[in-house]
């Protein structure tokens, strides 16, 4: 065989080898975000949904956490008016799935030190072609159309007879899902090559090393400590409350929507938001309280919260302590050879625009807007408490203020702090 054959053979397996580390980023995450979805939603109660809808409702919670778009529909005939509409993340789900994918992405690469931008590349191109075709079949599965009872038989004969049996439904939105979708996972693999240590770099984006990839390790680091201390809480109050099954919902559902809320929080950001009736979403009893008023919209933040619950304010404490833990690893982590020339304010710098952009993304992510009316012949809600709506958008410029305020006074204390608890020149 000739030396050129040998060179074509060899092309050819890495081809096959890439494609096939793609098929398996791609379906690790995928199987990972469905069995957190099926158990969230099973805890929840859907399990018991009717036609076998119970797949397909997964399936539509799984699109939602990637970023994809679930369109909810109501027909009710001539006589009657539906109104329905969902916008939400998933959380608990979404973190799984960045998690799985972005380490599942990265490992075949775990121990190379630099990357060829073409290799890397290509990489990231089968990834995504192979999670377009994952997010299409998921589309197919993601749509179900349910009927809803609207009173007593003599009612439900006239609406059938007049064809204004009310149903409610959803599909999942082709275009919008397959595109933000691929801006999810490009998102994510972007996250993974910046924030892991030992993901390797192409030689034009080694810089990264020393000014991103600190900052952003230490902001993902808080965002899983407060995960992991809402999980404690959460596997607590599933013991010793009277509701296990709606905080396993939550937590397997909903938990970092919490948790990073309630850091925001914590640090002075707040939301505003109602809650109309109910439909059907488990909440904290104290989000709740919170947020169902009868004079208009309320506002979640620190004050509110404490109203409810004194202990809130223990939110700033433990923001606090977590935000400077974070300056101290981003200073400790930023590589020897600069570490004794960064000046304490470049450190506060890199946190500030890394608490800043964090906090950003947190607010836009936990958005929430759910609303189903239903209205037969003009004569208020007959769905038996269909009707409702729940609410919640961040003030994002006041949360993104006080995240880089927080992150000057983290980046410039923890680099202080780092500088005593270590030799310099030394990255631990």
């Amino acid at each position: 065989m000739s030396t050129q054959d040998t060179g074509a053979a060899r092309a050819a397996r890495r081809s096959v080898h890439a494609w096939q580390d793609a098929v398996l980023a791609v379906a690790a995450g995928l199987v990972a975000m469905w069995v957190v979805a099926t158990l969230g939603l099973w805890a929840a109660g859907a399990g018991d949904l009717p036609g076998g809808a119970f797949p397909r409702v997964v399936a539509a919670t799984v699109i939602m956490a990637v970023g994809g778009s679930i369109d909810v529909h109501g027909d009710a005939g001539f006589l009657a008016e539906t109104d329905a509409a969902i916008d939400a993340v998933p959380l608990s789900v979404t973190l799984v799935g960045v998690l799985v994918t972005a380490y599942a992405f990265l490992r075949p690469l775990r121990h190379r030190a630099v990357v060829d931008d073409r290799e890397l590349l290509g990489r990231v191109a089968r990834t995504a072609a192979v999670w377009l075709v994952a997010l299409l079949a998921l589309t197919v599965v993601a749509r179900h159309t349910f009927r809803i009872t609207v009173g007593d038989g003599i009612v439900e004969d006239i609406g059938e007879a007049l064809g204004s049996i009310p149903t409610v439904g959803f599909r999942a939105e082709v275009v919008p899902t397959l595109g933000f979708g691929l801006l999810w996972l490009l998102g994510v693999l972007a996250l993974g090559v910046i924030v892991s240590s030992r993901a390797p770099l192409p030689s034009r984006l080694l810089h990264l090393r020393e000014a991103a990839r600190p900052a952003a390790y230490a902001m993902l680091s808080v965002l899983l400590c407060c995960v992991a201390i809402g999980l404690v809480i959460a596997v607590v109050e599933a013991i010793t409350g009277d509701h296990p099954a709606d905080t396993v919902a939550v937590a397997l559902l909903a938990l970092p929507n919490l948790v990073w809320m309630a850091f925001g929080a914590g640090i002075g950001g707040s939301w505003h938001g109602h809650v109309v009736e109910g439909i059907g979403l488990p909440m904290p009893q104290v989000l709740g309280e919170v947020l169902r008023t009868r004079g208009g919209d309320a506002t979640l933040d620190l004050g509110s919260i404490a109203e409810h619950d004194d202990r809130a304010w223990l939110l700033v404490v433990v923001s606090a302590v977590l935000l400077l833990a974070a300056g101290v690893v981003a200073a400790v982590r930023t590589p020897p050879h600069r570490t004794a020339h960064i000046p304490p304010w470049r450190h506060a710098v890199h946190m500030a625009l890394a608490l800043g952009i964090t906090l950003l993304v947190i607010g836009l992510l936990t958005r929430v807007s759910a609303q189903y009316g239903l209205s037969l012949i003009g004569v208020g809600d007959l769905g038996g408490g269909l009707g409702g709506e729940v609410s919640l958008q961040p003030n994002l410029l006041p949360l993104v203020g006080f995240g880089l305020l927080w992150g000057l006074v983290a980046g410039f204390l923890g680099s202080l702090l780092a500088s005593r608890v270590r030799h310099p020149g030394k990255v631990e």
